[in-house]
């Protein structure tokens, strides 16, 4: 594994070989306390972050290494003074690898392209795999497995999260669907292959896992709110959709939520609801991450 950018670069036993390590560190992170010990990492910001940056910043402290946290309104690159490629190789020479979150897809493949270093995507406007690595640990952690679980996506679906769960989950084997409305600006950008599409509640009948994801990401403008709200509130996920799922499914949200939007209080903050358990194991999965792309 050389770069993170994106999950369907990985192959089944490498997403299953960072899950596993996920696991063994969040039972025993004295362990790797110094993995990273001398290992620098610079994280590079041009859209906003909580658990990303935090999780990435607190791995490597917890293993002892080094953190240069640069935002992307600091660089030359970022006012048009300096190329992508040109940012790309002085990094290399000054850091052991480099996490970048950006709207841009392209312009990370092409700084990764010309980096000597690892490159990490910590979420483009194409896809955003160390969220959904760390959910596929946050599943099998509670479920157990993955091969046959149905997950059921509800809302918009031309997103980062939703395009990285149809990545592994045609992968893993994992079931899933997407309930979404039946229009281009709301459905997937890519290839569905062994997922379904559905435009109504069935997608959500005997499912294990219930997803869903903001309604407003950053890329959306504040007067399109409203025009959204009103064509996405039939894919809120509430009780009702909830009842439709597995007595015992559970709820995931990358985070940040809107309580009343994409879901309801009472979904969200309810018995069903791991999404906290999600925001956790960003961090163990980040170690991971860390760990095998640094070969440490």
């Amino acid at each position: 594994m050389k770069n993170l950018l994106s999950i369907n670069d990985l192959n089944k036993k490498e997403i299953l070989d960072l899950i596993n390590l996920g696991i063994k560190i969040k039972k025993n992170p004295e362990k790797y306390k110094n993995k990273a010990f001398e290992k620098v990492l610079l994280t590079f910001f041009q859209l906003p972050s909580l658990r990303t940056e935090l999780s990435f910043d607190t791995a490597m402290f917890q293993m002892n290494g080094e953190v240069i946290d640069y935002h992307s309104e600091s660089s030359p690159w970022a006012h048009g003074k300096e190329s992508i490629e040109d940012v790309s190789k002085v990094v290399s020479r000054y850091c052991d690898l480099v996490m970048i979150r950006m709207s841009d897809h392209n312009e990370l493949v092409k700084f990764a392209k010309n980096s000597k270093i690892p490159v990490i995507n910590g979420l483009t406007s194409y896809e955003h795999p160390c969220q959904i690595l760390s959910d596929l640990l946050t599943i099998y952690e509670k479920k157990k497995k993955l091969r046959g679980l149905k997950l059921a996506y509800f809302g918009d679906a031309n997103n980062n999260v939703t395009h990285s769960l149809i990545y592994a989950a045609n992968i893993l084997d994992i079931n899933m669907t997407i309930a979404c409305p039946n229009n281009k600006n709301f459905t997937p950008k890519i290839p569905l292959k062994e997922v379904k599409m559905f435009h109504n509640i069935e997608a959500a009948k005997n499912a294990d896992i219930i997803y869903t994801d903001s309604w407003f990401s950053y890329r959306i403008p504040k007067s399109q709110y409203k025009r959204r709200t009103e064509v996405l509130r039939p894919y809120q996920v509430n009780n009702k959709v909830m009842s439709h799922a597995k007595k015992n499914a559970l709820f995931m949200h990358c985070l940040p939520a809107l309580r009343g939007y994409e879901v309801t209080k009472e979904v969200i903050d309810g018995k069903q609801s791991i999404v906290f358990d999600q925001a956790e194991n960003r961090l163990h999965m980040q170690k991971a991450i860390i760990i095998k792309l640094l070969g440490i």
